[in-house]
């Protein structure tokens, strides 16, 4: 963990352009973002979470001309949802 002066000073210098995202997950879904990181040559977790996340809007936004699109965001979803239990911390 790091020290209190460290995060003050990440804080300073990043306040205008980040924040810090702190989640409980389980163990699972850390592999799979330590998975994710690797098979997308990203910088670790943290970067997979934001890739995560780049790669749910581009979905959304192709799910609102393509149907086909709409139908695998809404399989995914409904999959997440069934076995969320899973996944959350």
């Amino acid at each position: 963990m790091a020290t209190t002066e460290a995060q003050r000073k990440w804080r300073g210098k990043n306040h205008l352009v980040k924040r810090q995202l702190n989640v409980m997950a389980r163990g699972l879904v850390h592999g799979y973002l330590e998975e994710i990181a690797a098979a997308h040559d990203l910088r670790g977790k943290g970067e997979a979470v934001a890739f995560a996340a780049f790669v749910v809007r581009l979905m959304m936004q192709q799910a609102e001309y393509d149907p086909a699109a709409a139908q695998r965001l809404a399989d995914l979803r409904d999959a997440y949802h069934r076995d969320r239990d899973l996944y959350q911390g």
